[in-house]
């Protein structure tokens, strides 16, 4: 009953000031508490809430919300220091490990491998890579074609992913011109018609 005479005492002052243009206390309980609209409250969360936040964040919400859902529930309490220094407390003796969710890679078959293989041959047999270079000199240019260029123009041009391994550059392209770089490709995948190996057309041109 004293508690109850005292927060009414409370909330006979706080209209008392208000209507003398005062300060009016702006206490987060009270407003939750007495229903006083509000436009945002500030809580901590003491578990999680999809939408919302993690445990131990303090977030603003509607003060309905709060007093009608996440305090009945103890879902959340109003950002105080007592509530804050208890929440912290807590979480430290009682906060759950995380448990990372790992993911069961399934190995490709040798199946899988060859249709990849397919796949990308079948791309590979018609396309044409053209890259555009800054010369130096005539037709030397002024920075080479490294292998690491060309798997990645592939990559961009093509839309083909291709190893190093599969792409045998003996040595940079350092000049204009169309050239046919070997490809090392499985040996059970069939070859274009009229050639005796697979080969990656590549055209530099003059930027």
């Amino acid at each position: 009953m004293v508690y109850l005479q005292y927060g009414k005492s409370i909330l006979r002052q706080s209209k008392i000031l208000k209507d003398k243009s005062a300060n009016v206390l702006h206490h987060p309980l009270l407003y939750a508490g007495q229903g006083v609209r509000y436009r945002k409250l500030e809580v901590i969360l003491t578990t999680n809430i999809d939408k919302l936040g993690k445990a131990g964040e303090t977030v603003k919400v509607a003060p309905g919300h709060f007093r009608n859902h996440l305090m009945p529930k103890l879902l959340a309490v109003p950002n105080i220091d007592k509530f804050a220094y208890l929440i912290s407390e807590q979480r430290k003796i009682y906060q759950p490990k995380e448990v990372e969710e790992v993911k069961k890679v399934v190995p490709k078959t040798e199946e899988d491998v060859m249709k990849e293989y397919r796949t990308a041959a079948k791309r590979l047999e018609n396309a044409k890579l053209v890259l555009r270079k800054y010369i130096k000199i005539d037709t030397e240019l002024r920075s080479p074609v490294e292998k690491e260029e060309i798997i990645s123009e592939v990559a961009r041009q093509i839309g083909v992913r291709i190893e190093p391994e599969n792409l045998q550059l003996t040595q940079p392209l350092s000049t204009l011109g169309e050239f046919a770089v070997p490809l090392r490709l499985p040996k059970s995948l069939p070859l274009p018609e009229g050639k005796v190996n697979w080969t990656l057309d590549v055209k530099i041109r003059k930027k």
